[in-house]
């Protein structure tokens, strides 16, 4: 085992992703998903034929900031955790999403880093594993509480829709609803008043930067934390437990996915009354299935993790408890 270890660190110390040219590609994927990211911020708000003119330009810089904030924070974490462990590791790396009319186009596919060492123990792992998804939720949650806190009068939603209150019903026009979850829920009460603010309902939510990114935020946490191979959830599962026990979390894991998809198309394509579920589950379940993979590697040295680190473990579960969405977007005719 060792050997092999050896081989892929020195395979890594051989690619273009440790080379001296390095932080560059890290700076210009940077900066295109700071420019993709601007065109899908002015995109939801004032839509895509706005999104191409660059006098807009200022009117994306909220959604901009706000996303690459929570995926740097993200990100960042894992970096700082697995430097704490003498753990090589690379600086981010943001991908951009390319510029389109697609309707559904949050200007980028997320944010990652590389480790270029061997993770040596459960211990290392768990804190590199766990440290991204908690920033990240925690992150999320400042800036749905700043949203919230500081929602814009019902006159920001009339300059975009003039006929919000009494819509002319196109029989050929999509409308597009986030779904929701506990959090979610439980900051709207605690920090919104409806008899003095509006509160903006989830099939707008997009024209408002900061719970639109602290809505994404939180989606992209809760699939992270998905109990399933090299996924952050996969990290944390695989050092709280057993190696049998992993294995079966991540069996059950890949079964729900597959029911919520199923659920999901029995929703969307057949007209079934189903309550719950989104096709996109089965496409994220057949890329954990093949390409990520449902069980954790080995790591040598599993000795077993503290007390303390077991409790932020269940934290991390409480999280995607919380934060999961088992219907994230429904689009629909009118």
């Amino acid at each position: 085992m060792e050997e092999q270890y050896q081989l892929e660190e020195e395979k890594f110390k051989t690619s273009f992703l440790s080379g001296k040219y390095s932080y560059i590609i890290n700076i210009v994927l940077f900066i295109l998903t700071f420019f993709t990211t601007t065109i899908a911020g002015i995109a939801w708000i004032a839509g895509p034929v706005a999104a191409f003119n660059l006098n807009n330009f200022h009117l994306g810089l909220p959604y901009s900031l706000s996303i690459l904030f929570v995926l740097g924070v993200h990100e960042f974490g894992h970096y700082f955790a697995a430097k704490y462990h003498r753990v090589k590791a690379t600086l981010p790396y943001f991908i951009p999403f390319p510029v389109s009319d697609i309707f559904l186009n949050f200007g980028t596919l997320g944010a990652v880093i590389k480790t270029k060492s061997i993770i040596p123990d459960k211990k290392s792992m768990f804190d590199i594993g766990v440290a991204g998804p908690i920033a990240s939720f925690l992150a999320s949650v400042g800036l749905l509480i700043y949203g919230f806190t500081h929602l814009p009068g019902v006159e920001y939603i009339l300059q975009i829709h003039p006929d919000y209150f009494n819509p002319i019903k196109n029989p050929d026009a999509l409308e597009l609803e986030f779904g929701t979850n506990l959090i979610y829920l439980t900051l709207q009460q605690l920090f919104t008043n409806p008899a003095v603010d509006f509160v903006p309902p989830m099939t707008e939510i997009y024209h408002y930067p900061y719970l639109c990114v602290g809505w994404f935020g939180l989606f992209v946490t809760a699939m992270n934390l998905i109990p399933v191979g090299q996924l952050d959830g996969g990290h944390i599962s695989y050092s709280m437990f057993s190696s049998q026990t992993h294995r079966r979390i991540a069996d059950i894991s890949f079964i729900l996915l597959i029911v919520l998809g199923m659920s999901g198309f029995l929703f969307e394509y057949l007209h079934w009354d189903v309550p719950f579920g989104w096709t996109g589950w089965i496409f994220w379940a057949l890329i954990l299935k093949f390409f990520v993979k449902l069980y954790h590697p080995e790591v040598p040295d599993t000795t077993e993790l503290d007390p303390r680190r077991k409790l932020i473990g269940y934290f991390a579960i409480f999280i995607l408890a919380v934060s999961f969405i088992p219907a994230p977007f429904y689009i629909k005719l009118y």
